[in-house]
């Protein structure tokens, strides 16, 4: 069929032709902004789920609600190679320009300004953050070397130069997980604060599965600040709408057995959904896509996951990683406890421990549990036996006895 009309988006944080499975999140969002401009509290939000859900979809469409609502909205990708002060003054800025431009200032925005010009010469003295902002530094707010403390100040203006101008301020951060404990420390202070005095500020956030603990470590009551809704897979009945309906409204049609093959392979993951029904669509010469057509697509399917999803992951790994990585494999797709992989290759869990340290560091996996770790990426498992051999080192040699 016309590759030209093929509906399908398998693209980083492309939105799907049909967004299903998710109301849960998009309602919660909704009831967050509704009760933030009430003046009510509500819990922030970090969605968690591994690779390839959705999550960031999601953080694209929270920002089309809250436009539309007329908030200021900031998106941002959290990554470990800024530095974390200047960007978050960065952002901070460009909320204030957003609650309203300069001429339309009013007391607390003005305020706002003197505070973000404080906390920007605070985390970045050379002051080069601070050009446009017209006003003298706010003595005593933003200024005291402390990032928790000087974000809360700082965020606790934003929040009542938006409030005096009747909008709300919701940063949308994703990869949360690569933010460092002191960070997010100091985030969640902040929106501690924000909370207490009923200020229409809020974060919500997408990560790894692991940002529940981290936020846990960084803070006793972020479990109290948070809601931490876990996607994954679609549901069966989600999962055929998301892959049906797009080439439905263009006329193509799918055979119920080329349905469910598809959705036995890809298990229901949005991606692969995204990836198997542009694949499909291109190779298949005629609607309705059938069963052949679906089959004679996978070994491109494969390739094609390989190639970019998966292979981008793994070239991030060094070879004793890589093997940590092929041993999980071998023992399935499930949670592993370290001594069973380290079992798979003839080492103790001591000398593997920075191994799995590091990949863990790496956003490849994740610990569910005490002694057990899993993989961030659905079906890696599959992708690392297809791909790369397991190099099991000779048992260690004894020496003669005596």
């Amino acid at each position: 069929m016309e590759p030209r009309d093929n509906p399908y988006t398998p693209n980083a944080g492309a939105q799907p032709p049909a967004l299903v499975g998710r109301d849960t999140e998009l309602d919660a969002f909704d009831v967050l902004l509704a009760r933030l401009e009430r003046g009510a509290t509500e819990q922030s939000m970090i969605i968690t789920g591994l690779r390839g859900v959705g999550k960031t979809v999601l953080l694209g469409v929270f920002r089309e609600k809250a436009d539309e609502r007329r908030w200021a909205t900031i998106e941002a990708e959290i990554t470990k190679n800024s530095e974390f002060g200047p960007r978050i003054g960065l952002l901070a800025r460009r909320a204030l320009l957003q609650i309203a431009p300069k001429a339309r200032w009013e007391e607390r925005a003005r305020r706002a300004a003197a505070v973000l010009k404080s906390f920007n010469f605070t985390v970045s003295p050379h002051g080069s953050l601070s050009l446009g902002l017209d006003v003298e530094a706010a003595e005593g707010l933003a200024d005291s070397g402390n990032l928790s403390e000087d974000l809360t100040d700082l965020f606790v203006a934003l929040g009542e130069a938006a409030r005096a101008h009747d909008t709300g301020v919701v940063f949308l951060f994703d990869e949360v997980q690569f933010l460092a404990v002191r960070q997010l420390e100091a985030l969640i202070a902040a929106l501690h604060k924000t909370v207490q005095r009923n200020l229409p500020i809020t974060m919500v956030g997408a990560g790894l599965p692991q940002i529940p603990r981290l936020a846990g470590d960084a803070k006793s009551y972020a479990e109290r600040l948070f809601k931490f809704p876990t996607i994954g897979r679609l549901s069966h009945a989600a999962a055929v709408e998301a892959l049906v309906t797009p080439a439905w409204t263009l006329g193509v049609s799918y055979t119920d057995g080329a349905v469910e093959a598809i959705i036995e392979y890809t298990q229901g993951y949005p991606y692969f959904l995204q990836e198997y029904g542009k694949i499909v669509w291109d190779e298949a010469p005629e609607s309705p896509i059938n069963e052949e057509h679906v089959a004679s697509a996978q070994s491109l399917v494969e390739a094609t996951l390989d190639g970019s999803f998966f292979r981008v992951r793994a070239d991030r790994t060094t070879e004793l990683e890589l093997q940590y990585l092929r041993a999980m494999a071998e023992l399935g797709s499930e949670p592993q406890k370290a001594a069973e992989v380290a079992r798979v290759l003839r080492r103790t869990s001591e000398q593997l421990g920075p191994t799995r340290s590091r990949l863990i560091e790496k956003g490849l996996l994740f610990t569910p549990g005490y002694g057990l770790a899993a993989f961030t990426v659905p079906q890696f498992d599959r992708y690392m036996i297809r791909s790369h051999e397991l190099a099991i080192p000779p048992p260690a040699r004894r020496g003669p006895r005596r």
